[in-house]
């Protein structure tokens, strides 16, 4: 065989190794077993107030700028939702509720982890008495403060 022909030789079963090896067929994959269920978290947990401040199972809680709930009473605290009955009021509702604040309830969820602690990031408040959708305070989907990592 001349130089040419077994350099070609050698480039073309190079190239068919490559092809055949990298370009194959893509297998199905396989999964076994059930999905992974979300897991508690593990170590303190915290929900941080509109200033930033940790809380744990905190008893009043400045929600937003402008709401803060008190007298809250925590059903469950550390699973991927808790959940509190408390009182609302805020600037929106003022005077009606600076005396008799509005029954609510409070759900935190979205725990995110950060090393041996965790952090919920999200509340949802559930009233009869919710500040009106013009007020520009949405208590539905409120995204909390979590510190930096």
């Amino acid at each position: 065989m001349s130089k040419p022909t077994a350099v070609a030789t050698v480039i073309a079963l190079t190239l068919t190794a490559v092809g055949t090896a990298g370009c194959g067929g893509p297998e199905r994959l396989h999964v076994e077993g059930p999905a992974p269920k979300p897991t508690q978290a593990t170590g303190p947990v915290y929900v941080s107030d509109t200033l930033g401040h940790p809380l744990r199972r905190p008893t009043a809680i400045g929600l937003t700028e402008f709401t803060t709930l008190t007298r809250l009473r925590w059903r469950s605290w550390g699973k991927p939702k808790a959940v509190a009955t408390g009182k609302l009021s805020g600037n929106w509702c003022i005077p009606k509720c600076t005396d008799s604040p509005y029954p609510a309830t409070l759900e935190l969820s979205r725990l995110e982890r950060q090393e041996n602690v965790s952090y919920y990031t999200r509340a949802t408040v559930r009233s009869s008495h919710l500040p009106p959708a013009d007020s520009g305070e949405d208590l539905r989907d409120v995204p909390l403060p979590v510190p930096e990592p």
